[in-house]
């Protein structure tokens, strides 16, 4: 039997695909289902306290609660109206579990804003 010139190419291509492994055959390189361990991003864990500022005049409170196990250091920033009051930044207080701080300051006059920074105690 004679073939074309045309088709014998195309038989000795399928000849030698049929002859692979099928590893080696390209669309088999889909890698098949494997027992893969899946870990779950850690989550970090929970922290900072909660805090409440209340303005009064030229007077500032803060209250800080921590709920969680880490310590939380607060500290009170105050930024002042007035161009030549001074801007006032606290002494960081550690806030423990379960635990409340207060924190005070004041300007001399007028009160522009007021923000509680937090930082992780490391141990």
């Amino acid at each position: 039997m004679r073939l074309s010139r045309s088709f014998a190419p195309l038989l000795v291509a399928v000849a030698l695909l049929t002859t692979l492994p099928y590893e080696a055959v390209p669309h088999a390189r889909v890698q098949a289902r494997q027992q893969v361990e899946v870990r779950q991003p850690e989550r970090p864990e929970p922290f900072g306290a909660t805090c409440h500022t209340r303005i009064a005049g030229s007077q500032v409170t803060a209250y800080c609660h921590n709920p969680y196990v880490a310590t939380d250091r607060v500290r009170l920033h105050i930024e002042c109206d007035r161009w030549w009051d001074l801007d006032s930044d606290g002494v960081q207080v550690e806030a423990g579990p379960a635990q409340t701080v207060r924190l005070t300051g004041r300007c001399w006059k007028e009160v522009r804003s007021v923000w509680v920074s937090h930082l992780r105690r490391t141990p």
